[in-house]
């Protein structure tokens, strides 16, 4: 996603409409949806800020964590191919499929993006 916009520990997507001439977005990675907008750059990113320490401080006030909590498991649908050479270099490796994935997630995660 390259639309997106970054403050302390969150990401917000921004969108252009057209028909409005607005910016708009939400705050990813949060369990409830909180949107913001701008007629500009600088306004979607101060506005996407304010809605981050808007919702840090509502959080505080009900005692709930800001961030999604995950569960550490997910689906994803890849080419049978792919899937095969991964489940084999994982075998060569020694490693379950899950470990390889695992491994070559934090591998791509920690280049810088």
């Amino acid at each position: 996603m390259k639309n997106v916009v970054k403050y302390k520990d969150f990401i917000g997507s921004v969108q252009f409409s057209a028909e409005d001439e607005v910016f708009y977005g939400k705050i990813e990675g949060v369990n409830d949806l909180v949107t913001f907008e701008g007629a500009s750059v600088s306004d979607i990113k101060s506005s996407f800020q304010e809605a981050v320490e808007d919702y840090i401080e509502l959080c505080a006030e009900l005692g709930k964590d800001p961030q999604k909590s995950y569960k550490g498991s997910f689906n994803v649908r890849i080419d049978p191919e792919l899937h095969a050479k991964a489940h084999q270099k994982a075998l060569a490796e020694g490693k379950t499929l899950n470990q390889f994935v695992s491994d070559a997630i934090a591998e791509r995660i920690a280049k810088k993006y």
